[in-house]
């Protein structure tokens, strides 16, 4: 459970403005405040079935979403290479000043990610 928390929670994170208000809401009150189906009707003034289909569709937008656009993957893939750019600037024996350039640079490309 905790792995479909995460995987919801990065999707959500990345797509979750793409979604329905409806879906947006049943998504955040179960995964982020961890609140009952019963819970979220009440809330919501739906029933639970409502809650649920709310939630399904939200998740299954989310995945979909991942597989046409990709963002996630890309931002993986991305992150990955800055590491180890960061890494290999630190490693070689070149001047500081450079380094030091080389660093900025790497890291004003993370903050943008």
């Amino acid at each position: 459970m905790l792995d479909k928390v995460i995987e919801i929670g990065i999707l959500f994170d990345f797509y979750g403005s793409l979604l329905t208000e409806k879906q947006q809401e049943a998504i955040q009150l179960y995964y982020y405040q961890d609140l009952s189906l019963s819970e979220i009707a009440e809330r919501l003034e739906i029933s639970r079935q409502g809650v649920y289909d709310h939630l399904h569709r939200g998740e299954e937008a989310l995945r979909e979403y991942e597989e046409k656009l990709g963002l996630i993957k890309r931002y993986k893939v991305l992150k990955k290479e800055l590491d180890e750019l960061e890494k290999a600037i630190r490693e070689y024996q070149i001047e500081n000043s450079v380094k030091t350039s080389l660093m900025q640079r790497v890291e004003k490309i993370k903050k943008h990610l």
